[in-house]
Parts: structure tokens; C-alpha cells; sequence
């Protein structure tokens, strides 16, 4: 159903008589709620780029479970009760097996890598097509990004695969099948679900993003030890859904105003992940008695084991799961060769 509402034009912001502008209203809910920092910060910023850009659409932002929760939002688009969402696709894994291959790959690209295969390879078309090939209503807009998460949060120091296993761990896309190869069980939970699991011990350990983001949440008062780094989540690239039947009836400006917040607001939200890590992390060490671990070679080369394992298996098992992943696995080969050769090893003093 087609939402309208009426602002004022420019005749009459001047005090002249003249005609109202006709602007499509959006309602459009968000997987992360407004007060959580670099993700939820996202949604809020796209909404006020493309308002303040469009005199075609005005976005309005609901958090997770004010129209729906967060993990219904994709069937939610799809049949029209809600008009967009600003969400990640890995969050769809359960019902598209290819779907984390369009949000976080493990051991896979970073975010340039990943933006490179998504606007100047076959990413985006790709990402279309998943959709529509599992028959969503839905047209899909790379709309954030965000470099790599912590690896998790335990209540105990992991040396082996040993201390891993019989652990119950929130875990997010592709690297949760990673894990429960390794004996451990996962589960998915929203962000707000996450610290009421942690404290009431349905949960042993979790994963959900950067530094700061999982401060806001409070996880450091349970878990003491932060693992780096984020192999499951190299990068994490966020959507923007709209109503497909919604989508096809806007013009073809008011379409690339959506199209060119979104891309403004890839920018934003990667410098904001990139500025404000830092502190949290010196914070956390200084004042909340953390401890940053990093993996051993030794673990990261099983967690890879385990990962291409899942990744055989499942390009073997389903034949777009293992059409995107040649495709990206192609790209990365190319990519590998500039990679390799133009940036700075690290660490770096």
C-alpha cells in the first residue's frame, strides 16, 4: 500500500501560494536499536542522509521489535507490512545457505576487498539474485561496513580446541557452523537478547561486534577475556531492504537518492568503527578489568581447517552457495596479486 505525506514546497517556505510536493513515506525497521554505537548509529544516519538529500522519500527508523523483531525483518519486507529494514543478511543464514557470503566471510575479504567485489565485480548482482531466486520481494542496497569484530567474549582463557568444546556460544553466520564443528553450540541472538543470556548463564561466551559496540552492551561485566582477531568477520557489510512492489514504484531519482545515501553512509559508518575502537579497547583494559587475547597461529589455522571444511561441504550441497563462492573465490585470487604486494605488513610500530 502506497504511503503518502505532504510537505511543503519551496513557493511556499517563501510565503508564495504554490502546489504541496507528494513524498513517499518509508517505514523502515532496523536490526540494531539507535542507541547502540556504530550499528545502530548506521540506521540513524542513513535515515537523515537520505531525507535531507530527497524531496522524493522521507525514511522514518524503528528499532528491533517496534514494527518487528529483528530476525523477522526480512519476511517482513518481502510481504509488504514493512517497507524497508537496514539489517545484514547474514542474520537470513538459517534460510539462505549463501546468505552470510553477502555479510561476513570467514577468513574472507576485508571491507576495500569486499567493497571492490560488490560495486566493481559481481557482488551486487549476485546479492539481487539471492533474493529473488528464493523467491523474496525484496530489492537489496549495500548500505554500511564495518571492519573486523572481536573474535569473542569468555568467561574462561581458551589455550585449545579442548577448552572450546561442550561451550554454549551466541554466534553469528558462517563461523557459527565453524564452531559447532569444533564442539561447540551455537545460538543466534539478537543484540538486546545477548547480555540477558550471558548473565543468566544460557550462555557461556558470545561474539557480536567491535570493541565498542559490545561495551555499550555490557559484556565485559560477565566475560573478562576478548579475543582477537575477528576471523569470522573479516568485514561485515549491512543491507538496506526495500518492498520490491515499493521500490519499482518510485521514480528513477527518487531511487538514486536511496542509492547514494546508501553510499554515503558505507563511508560513515566504516570511519566511525575505525575512529572510536581504540578507546573502548584501552577502556576495557584499564577499567574493566579485561584482558585482549589474541589466537595463536595454531587456533587460527584450526578455526581455518574447520571453515573450509564448511565451505566444501556447503558448495556441495547447494549450487548458488557454490556459484557466489567461485565467484568471490575468483575475484580474490585477482585481488591477491595488488594485496600482496602494495600494503605494509602488520603489525606496525
Amino acid at each position: 500500500m502506497t504511503k503518502r505525506i505532504l510537505v511543503a514546497g519551496l513557493a511556499a517556505s517563501l510565503g508564495f501560494a504554490g502546489a504541496a510536493t507528494a513524498q513517499e513515506a518509508f517505514e523502515m525497521t532496523s536490526a540494531f536499536g539507535k542507541n547502540l554505537p556504530i550499528l545502530g548509529t548506521a540506521a540513524v544516519n542513513f535515515t537523515e542522509k537520505v531525507n535531507s538529500i530527497s524531496t522524493e522519500v522521507e525514511f522514518e527508523q524503528f528499532d528491533p521489535g517496534e514494527l518487528v523483531p529483528a530476525l523477522e525483518a526480512l519476511d517482513a519486507v518481502s510481504n509488504g507490512s514493512v517497507d524497508a529494514a537496514y539489517t545484514t543478511s547474514g542474520y537470513w543464514q538459517g534460510k539462505i545457505p549463501a546468505a552470510s557470503l553477502f555479510a561476513a566471510v570467514p577468513f574472507g575479504p576485508e571491507a576495500g576487498e569486499f567493497l571492490g567485489w560488490m560495486f566493481y565485480d559481481d557482488g551486487a548482482e549476485l546479492f539481487q539474485r539471492m533474493y529473488d531466486e528464493n523467491g523474496y520481494n525484496v530489492h537489496v542496497i549495500p548500505c554500511g561496513i564495518i571492519a573486523p569484530e572481536t573474535s569473542g567474549w569468555f568467561k574462561n582463557e581458551i589455550n585449545s580446541v579442548d577448552d572450546l568444546s561442550g561451550l554454549n556460544m551466541r554466534f553469528f553466520g558462517l563461523g557459527a557452523q565453524v564452531m559447532q564443528r569444533l564442539g561447540v553450540s551455537t545460538s543466534l541472538l539478537a543484540g538486546g537478547d545477548i547480555f540477558p543470556a550471558l548473565e543468566r548463564g544460557a550462555i557461556d561466551a558470545t561474539e557480536f561486534s567491535m570493541p565498542r559496540i559490545d561495551s555499550r552492551l555490557g559484556f565485559h561485566n560477565i566475560a573478562k577475556f576478548n579475543y582477537f582477531p575477528g576471523w569470522h568477520q573479516p568485514a561485515t557489510m549491512f543491507e538496506l531492504l526495500i518492498n520490491k512492489d515499493r521500490w519499482e514504484d518510485l521514480d528513477e531519482i527518487a531511487q538514486n537518492q536511496i542509492e547514494i545515501a546508501c553510499m554515503a553512509n558505507i563511508t560513515d559508518n566504516y570511519a566511525e568503527g575505525e575512529a572510536t575502537n581504540y578507546a573502548a579497547m584501552v577502556d576495557n583494559v584499564e577499567n574493566n578489568g579485561v584482558t585482549i587475547k589474541q589466537w595463536s597461529p595454531e587456533m587460527l589455522a584450526t578455526f581455518e581447517a574447520a571453515w573450509n571444511e564448511v565451505a566444501g561441504e556447503l558448495a556441495a550441497s547447494d549450487a548458488f552457495f557454490k556459484e557466489v563462492w567461485e565467484d568471490l573465490a575468483e575475484y580474490r585470487a585477482g585481488y591477491k596479486v595488488w594485496a600482496n604486494n602494495i600494503y605494509l605488513p602488520r603489525p606496525r610500530d
